[in-house]
């Protein structure tokens, strides 16, 4: 699901957070039961790669954004996981099959953004 802010940034629903892009900066928030949500911001010019995974009917997929100096965090191989990087990774977001559409739409603005 994308939707369009009035200031005409992107924002896709995923797992437990949103990805939302205003054509310069990426905010990724996440907001895990129990504790506050936490907001990451990525200046899509600092971006050197994007990875995204489409989810399935039985397993969620995620957007990655890769930065100079950090490691892309690996995918759980656990069945419950789903081969997705784990909650924990600031830089990524699982989403649902239902926003593959909007993800991937999110990630090719990033990719134009970033030149």
């Amino acid at each position: 699901m994308t939707t369009y802010s009035s200031g005409g940034s992107m924002d896709v629903k995923g797992v437990q957070g949103t990805i939302s892009f205003d054509g310069d900066w990426i905010t990724i928030t996440k907001k895990e039961l129990g504790q506050q949500a936490r907001h990451f911001r990525i200046r899509a010019a600092d971006v050197t790669g994007t990875r995204l995974k489409p989810g399935t009917r039985l397993f969620h997929g995620y957007v990655q954004f890769l930065l100079p100096g950090s490691p892309a965090a690996t995918e759980s191989k656990s069945l419950l996981a789903g081969g997705r990087p784990p909650q924990s990774d600031p830089h990524s977001l699982s989403i649902r099959h239902s926003a593959n559409g909007a993800a991937a739409s999110l990630v090719a603005a990033v990719e134009q953004a970033r030149g």
